[in-house]
C-alpha cells in the first residue's frame, strides 16, 4: 500500500512535464493519479499514456469526456486514492527540487500534522501579458514556511497541499463553490480548529501564468465565492485587507464608475506594477463591494449537501 497518493486534475494543461518529474523521485510509498475534467486532447493523452506505461511506479489515469468542474475532479482522484494521505497539485505545477516528494514523505511519518501546506514559487519566465500575475503572486502569495506558519489557514491552498484522508472524509471541500477563488481558504478555515496544520518549507513552481485580462475577468466573477466564504468565516474575513477595502467602498455613491479607470490602469503595462497591482485589487474590492447575494442563485448548504 503506497503512504501517498498525488492526485492532479487537468484542464487544457499538459501535466507530462509534472507527471515525468515525480517520477523521476518517485519512491514505492507513492502513487500517482491524473484526471483530465474533460480536455479530451488526443495527444496529451496519448503521451501520458505512454509515460505511465513506462514508469516503474503506479499511475492512474482517468480521462473524462465532459468537463465537471475542479471539485468534480478532485472528488473522483481522491475516490481512487488508496494511501492514508493524498497530495494535491495543480497541472501547472513542478517541484522546485527533486527533493520535493521525500520532504512530504518525512513529514508525514514524522506524525506531527494532519495538513500539510508546501507553498510555492513562480518560475522566472514571463511575458509582458502574464507579468502582472507574477508580479500579485510573488507579493501576495510566495511567501516562506515561517511566514505562513504566523498566518495559519489565511495562506493554504489546494494547489500544493498534503492532507490526512479522514481529514477530507470528515470535513470534505465545500462543492458550494464554483468558478475560482476562494474555495481553497474556506476550507482551510474551516478544518484549522479540529486538525493540526504544519507549514513546510517545500515548494512547487507556478508555471500557468495568466494574462491580464483573465485576472480582470477571475476578479470580477469571484465575488459569490467570496461572498460565500465570508458568510462561513467572518471573524476571518474581517481580519484580511480586502475586506477592509470592499466595506469602505460600499460606502461611496456611485464607486462603480472608477472601474474603467482602473481597469485602464491594470492593462497599462508602461505603469509602475505597484500601481497595477494597486489598480487590480481595488478593481477586485469595487466588485465584491456591489455583489448583491440576494440577486444571486443561492447555492446549497454544507449540511443539505451532505444530507
Amino acid at each position: 500500500m503506497p503512504v501517498l497518493s498525488v492526485l492532479i486534475p487537468y484542464y487544457r494543461h499538459d501535466p507530462a512535464p509534472l507527471l515525468e518529474a515525480l517520477l523521476a523521485q518517485a519512491s514505492d510509498d507513492v502513487e500517482i493519479l491524473l484526471y483530465d475534467d474533460g480536455t479530451a486532447d488526443a495527444a496529451v493523452n496519448a503521451r501520458l499514456t505512454e509515460i505511465a506505461a513506462a514508469a516503474a511506479s503506479p499511475v492512474y489515469l482517468n480521462f473524462a469526456p465532459v468537463n465537471k468542474g475542479r471539485s468534480a475532479a478532485r472528488n473522483a482522484l481522491f475516490a481512487d486514492a488508496k494511501a492514508p494521505w493524498v497530495l494535491f497539485l495543480d497541472a501547472d505545477m513542478l517541484p522546485a527540487d527533486t527533493q520535493f516528494l521525500e520532504r512530504y514523505l518525512t513529514a508525514i511519518k514524522a506524525g506531527k500534522a494532519e495538513i500539510i501546506f508546501g507553498g510555492f514559487q513562480m518560475a522566472k519566465d514571463f511575458t509582458k501579458d502574464t507579468a502582472l500575475h507574477h508580479a500579485f503572486s510573488n507579493t501576495s502569495d510566495c511567501l516562506s514556511a515561517a511566514q505562513r506558519e504566523i498566518m495559519g489557514p489565511k495562506y493554504v491552498c489546494s494547489s500544493n497541499l498534503a492532507v490526512r484522508r479522514d481529514v477530507l472524509n470528515d470535513r470534505p471541500f465545500d462543492t458550494g463553490f464554483t468558478g475560482w477563488g476562494w474555495e481553497d481558504s474556506e476550507w482551510a478555515a474551516r478544518v484549522a480548529g479540529h486538525y493540526r496544520l504544519s507549514h513546510l518549507e517545500n515548494p512547487a513552481l507556478h508555471l500557468g501564468l495568466e494574462g491580464t485580462e483573465v485576472m480582470l475577468s477571475r476578479f470580477k466573477n469571484s465575488a459569490a465565492n467570496y461572498e460565500r466564504f465570508t458568510a462561513r468565516h467572518p471573524d476571518l474575513a474581517k481580519t484580511l485587507t480586502l475586506y477592509k477595502m470592499k466595506t469602505r467602498l460600499k460606502s461611496v455613491p456611485g464607486q462603480s464608475l472608477m472601474r474603467p479607470p482602473l481597469a485602464a490602469l491594470v492593462r497599462a503595462d508602461f505603469a509602475p506594477m505597484k500601481l497595477r497591482l494597486l489598480g487590480l485589487k481595488l478593481w477586485r474590492a469595487s466588485w465584491y463591494a456591489s455583489y448583491d447575494s440576494a440577486a444571486a442563485p443561492q447555492s446549497k448548504t454544507l449540511r443539505e449537501e451532505r444530507a
